[in-house]
């Protein structure tokens, strides 16, 4: 009877510690599922700054090469650009650097990914018209939606053995191109129209003045 006793306390207390190292598994576990919530939204949160960080930058150039900027006076353009270098050093003081994680497989694609972008950003100068519509092809290589114009298959299929976040930034990179030849293209047909209005200008006044 007594052996009886001793077996059934022994029992208890076997069962009460693992019930208490069963709640506290759970306990730790509940902190670990809530630090990986602020630990994503810390990441989503330096990614948000990383795009910030880029977009400032863009718009910073865009205003130092619009066609604004060539019709006011030499000195308000060296004013001008003093402020904008100002505000794209203070920009490039900031630095947030998200790590992404890849297998080799993944790795490899995003090399091949970046080596096209860059064979055809190297031929802006030679034909920008022949660049700008490539670059749309792997725009829409990366596009969920259904495309306006022609896909690059082959960069498609590079593109999807990339790692999620690369091809999130290699989307937003082929966007950034695609508007800075926006832009481009429109300082070259204003200062077009600017050049060929002129003539127009002077034989109106040459006109009047006969």
């Amino acid at each position: 009877m007594a052996q009886a006793k001793i077996s059934a306390k022994a029992h208890e207390g076997r069962f009460c510690r693992s019930s208490s190292m069963a709640d506290r598994s759970s306990r730790l576990l509940e902190s670990l599922d809530q630090l990986e919530l602020r630990v994503e939204a810390l990441r989503d949160a330096a990614t948000a700054v990383e795009q910030e960080k880029e977009i400032l930058l863009e718009m910073i150039h865009s205003i130092q090469n619009s066609q604004d900027m060539r019709q006011i006076s030499d000195g308000e353009r060296e004013e001008l650009n003093l402020t904008a270098n100002r505000l794209m050093g203070r920009t490039l003081t900031v630095e947030v650097s998200v790590e992404t994680i890849r297998n080799p497989q993944q790795e490899e694609s995003l090399k091949h990914a970046t080596k096209i972008i860059d064979e055809v950003v190297n031929k802006f100068l030679d034909d920008l018209g022949n660049a700008k519509s490539h670059l749309m092809s792997l725009y829409s290589a990366c596009s969920s939606e259904v495309p306006p114009g022609p896909v690059d298959q082959k960069f498609q299929s590079i593109v999807i053995g990339c790692a999620l976040e690369d091809q999130k930034k290699i989307k937003r990179r082929l966007e950034t191109l695609l508007r800075n030849i926006d832009n481009s293209d429109k300082a070259i047909k204003l200062l077009e129209h600017s050049k060929g209005a002129g003539p127009k200008t002077l034989q109106n006044t040459d006109g009047k003045v006969n």
